[in-house]
């Protein structure tokens, strides 16, 4: 994902973003072409002057099935942008030096993945690491001297792979303890530390010489090492367990600049991360689960005190009495404030703290996504990332739009917003849903029905521009898209995402039939013509509706939970099935089998598409082998898409594209009347 340039270390042509106006246009529905050629803006890095934000943008080649980011720098007052870097490789990361005249940022032009800095008014950029397995997520030190990077190093099962091998090298693996893989990344014999970076000579020195990963591989947060204002402390979570896949006990762990003195500060056996120091050096922010076990308990923001450059003071919560969570969050400049990202009801607002009373307001709210929030100088205004179901990712300032990357490419597009409903859902509660009505709609036409399903489960469908799963793809054949936010589902109080734990098969899925009766009412859903499709948890859930409802004429399981049992086995986060069925399969078999989509199979009849890869280590690719196998011992028509170099999510270019064309004409096969005289494809 990231490429090269050689001598051209910055391009200071001015390009206009600004698209000329389409005449006479025709709106269309979006194509997977459409689809796979937006460019994504992302990562904005607001200048310390509050003047400039640098970001990044991502377009993907079908030629060379890779996306290829550039660092790009818009003036805010103007809206001008410029492209910074250019040439082969991706660059990524971008970060502003304490004095604003420099910028680091990680990219792949040369050796892989290494730290480059390049001046802002113009010059060269300049390789400042050779690590041999390159760095990410740089931090500068405050005196602009150096940075703190993350890297991955050769841990001892690994080196007695080497050892053995000699000069007959083999791809080999050993491990001894586990979580020896994660999502789509083998960790067997790997450990990441942090490494200090000197500037002047390109030096680098592993500041955390111990036998765990620094930060943290599982249960982080949103950026997991602060360097205090005076340069004389890091902050890192880290989890200090000798086992780490069986549990969540991820803490703040503080450490002298030069590594010494490593101690825990935080002690709870939830998850604690995030760190953030304020600027002012009087606090250190961090975000914590209290439930030890559970990866989706409510995010509390915590302020811990601190006295004469040391941190260890009283601890308070700034988020006391709320039921939502904290994503992420960024101090104000003066330390007054904090500004958060909190997700609410299918919507990302961004939240005001004040402190020391912790009134909290909101900033930005109402439609859409916000994220990736940079605080302006004076404290009042904030840099966001705004995205929603008509628009992909743009920077924005207060409400105003920034950038425009994908403004002509949308311009002849017919994208419709997303459209509220609720109901009346399991334990009496309510639920909420979102309605998409295809392009070209007339309200007197009865069109067919997608019903997607969201994974986690602790998760939810949010007025966002899927990068992944996109509303207005599926729409775009014709259909009316349904999506429910059912028990489990985040955004709605901890309580109701709580419900979902041991209950996989009988709240979310009573939501679930409870919101497609709404939606099959509706006088333009055709409810003989209806079709359902999710991933992770949501492919669990078709393959649980294979065996409970024939409601549906097709169904699409993408990465799905089959055999909970085996699922328990095969995956790497041990402590998230522990905590979703009330304990390891030895202890509590009776509830794994009572959800067991496996238990079911006798009364599958509905066809089937089943989508899973072979790198997909958190549900395992044997899941996938099993759902098939049981289709077609059983006489349901079924077809199997397979991806020997994807994980969890299908990301190469070439693979969406074909993803896309394989889901969708599966679904048409099913929902759309043959012409007259032909057969089924």
């Amino acid at each position: 994902m990231k490429r090269f340039l050689v001598a051209l270390g910055c391009l200071t042509f001015p390009v206009s973003l600004f698209p000329f106006p389409v005449l006479f246009a025709q709106k269309r529905a979006i194509t997977i072409d459409d689809y796979l050629a937006l460019k994504a803006v992302g990562n904005p890095q607001l200048s310390p002057d509050g003047k400039w934000v640098a970001y990044t943008v991502t377009e993907y080649s079908l030629k060379d099935n890779r996306g290829i980011t550039r660092i790009w720098l818009a003036d805010l007052a103007s809206g001008s942008a410029r492209q910074l870097t250019a040439g082969p490789g991706s660059d990524r990361q971008p970060r502003w030096s304490p004095d604003g005249r420099t910028l680091a940022f990680v990219s792949t032009r040369e050796n892989g993945a290494q730290l480059w800095v390049l001046p802002v008014a113009g010059g060269e950029a300049r390789r400042v690491t050779t690590l041999a397995d390159g760095v990410f997520d740089p931090v500068w030190l405050p005196d602009g001297t150096g940075l703190v990077v993350t890297s991955d190093i050769k841990w001892p099962p690994q080196q007695e792979i080497d050892r053995r091998n000699g000069d007959f090298p083999t791809d080999a693996r050993l491990w001894t303890g586990l979580l020896w893989r994660h999502w789509d990344d083998w960790r067997a014999g790997k450990r990441q530390h942090l490494f200090a970076v000197t500037l002047g000579d390109g030096s680098t020195r592993d500041l955390t010489p111990v036998d765990h990963d620094v930060p943290t591989i599982a249960t982080g947060g949103d950026g997991d090492v602060s360097v205090s204002p005076d340069g004389k402390e890091i902050a890192v979570a880290m989890h200090g367990d000798s086992t780490v896949a069986d549990n969540t006990s991820v803490d703040v762990y503080i450490m002298g600049h030069d590594g010494s003195g490593m101690r825990a500060l935080t002690t709870g056996l939830g998850a604690d991360n995030t760190p953030r120091y304020s600027p002012d050096g009087k606090w250190l922010a961090y975000l914590s689960m209290e439930r030890a076990g559970f990866e989706a308990d409510r995010q509390r923001l915590m302020l811990v005190g601190r006295a004469d450059g040391r941190t260890g003071g009283p601890t308070v919560e700034a988020t006391k009495g709320w039921t939502l969570s904290v994503g992420s969050y960024t101090w104000c400049p003066d330390a007054k404030c904090i500004y958060g990202v909190v997700e609410e009801r299918g919507r990302d607002n961004i939240y005001r703290i004040d402190l020391p009373s912790f009134r909290r307001s909101i900033v930005v709210g109402g439609a859409g996504v916000n994220t990736d929030v940079q605080v302006m100088p004076d404290g009042r205004d904030v840099v966001y990332l705004h995205q929603s179901n008509t628009q992909p990712t743009e920077v924005w300032l207060a409400g105003r739009q920034v950038t425009h990357h994908t403004d002509a490419a949308l311009e002849t597009l017919d994208l419709r917003p997303l459209e509220g409903f609720g109901f009346v859902g399991a334990l009496g509660d309510s639920a909420f849903g979102w309605l998409l009505k295809p392009p070209g709609f007339d309200p007197a036409k009865r069109y067919p029905l997608i019903y997607l399903i969201h994974g986690g489960p602790q998760g939810a469908w949010a007025d966002y521009w899927g990068a992944r799963w996109n509303y207005a793809m599926f729409a775009s054949r014709g259909y009316v898209v349904a999506a429910v936010n059912f028990h489990g589902s985040t955004g709605y109080g901890q309580k109701f995402t709580d419900a979902i734990s041991q209950h996989w098969g009988d709240y979310p899925y009573q939501d679930l039939m409870k919101g497609l009766d709404v939606v099959a009412r509706l006088p333009y859903v055709d409810s003989t013509r209806m079709g359902a499709a999710g991933g992770s948890y949501g492919g669990y859930m078709i393959y649980w509706i294979a065996g409970h409802s024939g409601r549906f004429k097709t169904l699409v399981s993408h990465d799905g939970v089959f055999n909970p049992v085996s699922m328990a086995g095969s995956t790497e986060e041990l402590w998230f099935m522990d905590w979703e069925f009330g304990g390891t399969p030895y202890a509590n078999r009776a509830l794994y089998e009572k959800w067991s989509p496996l238990n079911f199979v006798q009364n599958w009849q509905t066809p089937i598409l089943i989508v899973h890869s072979q790198l997909d280590y958190r549900v395992d690719l044997s899941e996938g082998y099993q759902a098939f196998t049981a289709a077609k011992v059983h006489g349901v028509p079924a077809k199997f898409l397979y991806f020997p170099d994807e994980g969890h999510w299908v990301l190469r270019p070439r693979n969406r594209r074909l993803w896309w064309g394989t889901v969708l004409d599966w679904i048409d096969q099913y929902l759309k009347p043959a012409p007259t005289g032909a057969g089924a494809r």
